[in-house]
């Protein structure tokens, strides 16, 4: 039974959200979106789940940031489990075929006994995005797609960037909440 004194999930986003002197005001309108689907993310990393981070071409940036950034050294938390599927498969970008798929799905099982998730940021139409759409576990920040656990935005945004990096933020302060029992995720 969760703790009546630790707020859930979406009551925390809702305060957090406000917290930002009105920086993520965008964000207030699709917080149930955004709630829903971070909570199951941040579920299965306190579950000890790897990360495995896929962002289409034109967000290259964007996953490096993740990658340099979530374990920060100055960050006082555990250290999180992510990868780059780049770095697992460097020819990820010529798998195209449903085969192809299937054998790098083979051995990602192979090598996490199915303790992984797919982080996917990007448009929702990108090939990258193709084996994340396959397992029912992922994350998704899709663009120009409405799709099953996943928050949405529009690549045509001109503040998409700066979206993005404030989300990220969130996320962080998110999983520190998780992590540290300020939030309940599971209710």
């Amino acid at each position: 039974m969760p703790n009546s004194h630790i707020p859930d999930f979406a009551q925390w986003s809702l305060d957090a959200i406000r917290e930002e002197d009105g920086a993520l005001s965008w964000l207030e309108e699709q917080r149930f979106d955004w709630t829903t689907t971070t909570a199951h993310a941040i579920e299965q990393i306190l579950n000890g789940k790897t990360i495995i981070l896929i962002t289409d071409e034109k967000l290259k940036w964007f996953e490096t940031y993740i990658l340099t950034s979530i374990n920060a050294e100055l960050l006082d938390r555990p250290l999180l489990p992510i990868i780059s599927i780049d770095s697992l498969y460097s020819h990820y970008n010529t798998v195209s075929s449903g085969e192809r798929i299937d054998i790098l799905d083979d051995m990602l099982s192979l090598s996490f006994k199915e303790n992984y998730f797919f982080f996917y940021i990007g448009r929702g139409d990108d090939r990258r995005a193709d084996i994340a759409k396959r397992r029912d576990n992922s994350y998704f920040w899709i663009f120009d797609e409405d799709y099953h656990n996943a928050f949405t935005m529009k690549s045509y945004d001109s503040h998409l960037d700066i979206k993005l990096l404030q989300l990220y933020r969130l996320f962080n302060l998110s999983l520190n909440a998780a992590m540290f029992g300020e939030v309940d995720v599971s209710s």
